[in-house]
């Protein structure tokens, strides 16, 4: 087997049997870097559609082999010395079990990423995790960068995946990178020039068997981390977990808060968004940055979300005036807390990628009083604290979805007398074009003054392909119901 220590982009890669395990996105660029370099590849993936199918031709005319369908990942090719595996196969997964056994190395794309970057045109990365908010904060951080005059890129988990972005010879200043839990779980040798972590809540415990165990691997962002570790003052967790961080030396905790930054923080003072950490009279002044009125939205978690960003691209050096510039061009992608229309003094409001408890609460903060439009799949989340926290701004709750009843459940037991309305999953002939159902549902439910808003604390596989799909089919019905007047 070929020792793989210290492995980077000019070592002989044509000594390698590498085995990518998963041919999504992130796996089809793992396979076509790899082919590239030299490696003997071979992808392996269970499901077989016609993309792949392409993409499987495009590979092995480069000298792969690609094995796609049923019974492809049964068992790992006896030759290999290196196994590549795509964000979310658990690590009790059969292919993974069996290359512990034989010691086979096991990375990530994210891992692979950085063993291939450029050694003679270091790229640093500023980097995001978070149980919420990390899309938006990484493209906010990519706007402000972008507006300093520097080439950015947001790659990761946003999109682009990080291997075919420092394989790309384009002269990339910086990288905003967003990273899941699952790709820091295979991410061993990651060392950001900045990191945050945004938040800590519960998901994905149908993954981790605890809390602990999901936090740790959030936590894996700020190792060696060798210029600023942000961290959410609202969240302990966030701040344990630098603590608890091996990091390069001198590298600083900061701090963004709602309230008004100590010293070493980011902050609000009254309405404007404001920077102690790095100003030389830090102990005694503040820089502006910029003003709420420059954000998309004032919603809380909005805002902390252009702290964290601003916080980031500070560390690396950028102006206040290119923060300001930045935040005040960027407006968040669909789905994210969207206005869709105003109908007879209601606000109905999409924020469909709200898909677990933690981020349905903080959009739920921002609004009152509102008529909550909720389920799908909970992932083994529970709704107890949401709702306690919630409870006196709702008007109503208008349920879907296959784990509705955990919901309903948690509002019976917290907030008895907000009225519930179950629409059901869609599955019988009877619940036919469910989100019609939940947009009437809402508006018998609605008052004038009031905000409807979907933010479903689940996941949307059960009723549809994505949480896009699903925030699509709620702005079709509202916009319909407003064509009507």
């Amino acid at each position: 087997m070929t020792d793989l220590a210290g492995y980077h982009r000019t070592s002989d890669w044509s000594r390698v049997r590498a085995t990518v395990a998963g041919f999504g996105v992130s796996g089809f660029a793992a396979a076509d870097n790899l082919t590239h370099l030299g490696a003997r590849v071979t992808a392996l993936d269970e499901s077989d559609n016609e993309t792949k199918a392409e993409q499987a031709q495009l590979l092995e005319v480069l000298g792969a082999m690609v094995r796609l369908g049923e019974g492809s990942t049964a068992g790992l090719p006896e030759d290999t010395d290196l196994l590549v595996v795509s964000p979310g196969w658990r690590p009790d997964h059969p292919l993974l079990r069996e290359a512990a056994a034989r010691g086979v190395p096991v990375w990530g794309e994210v891992e692979l990423a950085w063993r291939l970057r450029d050694p003679e045109r270091t790229v640093p990365w500023l980097a995001v995790t978070g149980t919420n908010g990390k899309t938006t904060t990484v493209q906010m951080l990519d706007h402000i960068l972008r507006a300093a005059g520097l080439r950015s890129a947001a790659v990761g988990n946003v999109g682009r995946p990080v291997v075919e972005a420092v394989m790309d010879p384009a002269p990339y200043d910086v990288f905003a990178v967003e990273l899941s839990s699952f790709q820091l779980h295979y991410a061993h040798s990651l060392s950001c020039e900045s990191a945050a972590v945004l938040n800590v809540a519960e998901d994905h415990l149908d993954w981790y068997s605890s809390m602990q165990e999901y936090a740790a691997d959030k936590g894996r962002i700020y190792e060696r981390v060798h210029r600023a570790c942000v961290y959410n003052v609202a969240d302990p967790t966030t701040e344990r977990l630098v603590r608890d961080a091996d990091v390069v030396e001198g590298a600083r905790a900061v701090g963004f808060t709602l309230g008004l930054p100590a010293v070493g923080m980011v902050g609000l003072v009254e309405e404007i968004l404001a920077d102690r950490a790095f100003v030389e009279e830090r102990r005694t002044s503040a820089a502006e940055l910029c003003s709420l009125d420059d954000l998309a939205s004032r919603a809380p978690h909005f805002v902390s979300n252009a702290l964290a960003a601003a916080a980031l691209a500070r560390a690396h050096g950028v102006s206040q005036a290119a923060v300001r510039d930045g935040l005040r061009g960027f407006r968040p992608d669909g789905h994210r807390i969207e206005t869709v229309a105003e109908i007879g003094g209601v606000t109905w409001v999409d924020d469909s990628k709200a898909t677990n408890p933690h981020a349905a609460q903080s959009s739920l903060s921002a609004y009152d009083p509102v008529v909550w439009v909720a389920g799908g799949l909970a992932k083994g989340a529970r709704f107890d604290e949401l709702v306690q926290a919630v409870r006196h701004r709702l008007r109503g709750a208008v349920l879907l979805g296959r784990d509705r009843h955990v919901i309903a459940e948690a509002l019976s037991r917290h907030a008895p007398d907000v009225p519930v309305i179950d629409v059901g999953d869609g599955e019988t002939e009877s619940e036919h074009d469910p989100m019609a159902r939940v947009v009437a549902a809402a508006a018998d439910l609605a008052r004038p003054g009031d905000t409807v808003l979907l933010a479903p604390g689940c996941a949307s596989m059960d009723m549809f392909a994505n949480y896009g799909e699903r925030g699509d089919a709620f702005a079709a019905e509202v916009r319909r119901r407003a064509a009507q007047g």
